[in-house]
């Protein structure tokens, strides 16, 4: 049985990190490749599996060290339809490799499990597109349908929740909100934004999460800000606005380079640790519910770190 789906313990308050940037840390500094930016296929693999592995201790010692919480995401942001067809994956393959990547985190929680060391599984989903553009869009009923299948299988396991990462759209936003109504899976939505800290759509934040929430009875259990970093969006955080309260995380960057640069960089931008980890703590005064604290593109153990000594 899902150990936390009934009651996610992020909601208290209590702080809780997760992973930074995974991807980028496999790509630049285990020097391996992931076509379209795909870590499921790792599973299929000892030297996938502990190549991911390596990855996640780092944080999992974060989380004994400063007493917190983590959320454990399963490698699956890719793993949906489209582009599991570009990597040779069919229907069928797709819902047994999110099987796998759900199986993998409980693993590791199983390996890491102590007392008041509370570790969520999440089952990571990816927008339909490439997660910085909204060029190709569609209606929140077709992102329902498009997404179902894959919440569904979370649904069937040991996922404590689901979330979805680098949402460009707002109806995208809905139809994932919608299917995991249905499903009555716990759900986190992180839009991503641009150096103007709008959403790649042009939409404001405020505005899509409050359209969200509209058209679904603001089923999400809160809002997070993916894939960009806080100087791009802190002045979008107006004073007082009620939508701020539904934000409650935050995976930013390490860099301040727009999504069209770092996806043309040849090397890796770490950014500021120390900077960035003070960032942070200055959101916490802006946002008053933020306790989710992790990275994106760039960011590892050193960025996790300096957020917790600054924040906690």
């Amino acid at each position: 049985m899902p150990q936390f789906r009934n009651s996610l313990p992020q909601l208290t308050g209590r702080p809780f990190l997760t992973e930074g940037g995974v991807a980028t840390t496999l790509k630049f500094r285990e020097n391996i490749d992931l076509p379209d930016g795909a870590r499921f296929p790792l599973l299929n693999s000892a030297e996938g599996r502990g190549a991911l592995t390596r990855c996640f201790e780092p944080y999992l010692e974060l989380a004994r060290r400063y007493r917190v919480g983590l959320i454990l995401d399963t490698p699956t942001w890719r793993a949906n339809a489209d582009w599991g067809a570009k990597l040779g994956y069919d229907a069928d393959a797709l819902a047994e490799v999110n099987r796998a990547a759900v199986g993998f985190v409980d693993a590791l929680r199983r390996q890491h499990a102590e007392p008041d060391l509370p570790l969520v599984l999440n089952g990571v989903i990816g927008p339909r597109g490439d997660g910085y553009t909204a060029e190709a869009t569609m209606s929140a009923e077709d992102a329902a349908a498009y997404h179902r299948p894959q919440i569904e299988v979370f649904q069937n396991s040991e996922a404590d929740m689901v979330s979805a990462h680098t949402l460009t759209f707002v109806d995208e936003a809905i139809g994932i909100a919608m299917a995991a109504r249905d499903a009555k899976m716990p759900l986190a939505i992180s839009f991503t934004l641009e150096t103007d800290g709008h959403l790649p759509s042009g939409q404001t934040l405020g505005s899509a999460i409050e359209e969200t929430d509209a058209a679904t009875g603001a089923y999400p259990a809160y809002y997070m800000i993916g894939c960009t970093h806080p100087l791009h969006f802190e002045p979008a955080l107006t004073r007082d606005a009620s939508w701020l309260a539904r934000i409650r995380g935050v995976r930013a960057n390490a860099s301040t380079k727009s999504h069209a640069d770092l996806d043309g960089a040849s090397d890796l931008d770490s950014g500021d640790p120390q900077d960035l980890g003070h960032r942070y703590a200055t959101l916490r005064g802006r946002l008053p519910n933020l306790n989710v604290l992790g990275g994106c593109c760039g960011t590892d153990h050193r960025h996790i770190e300096a957020i917790c000594e600054a924040c906690l």
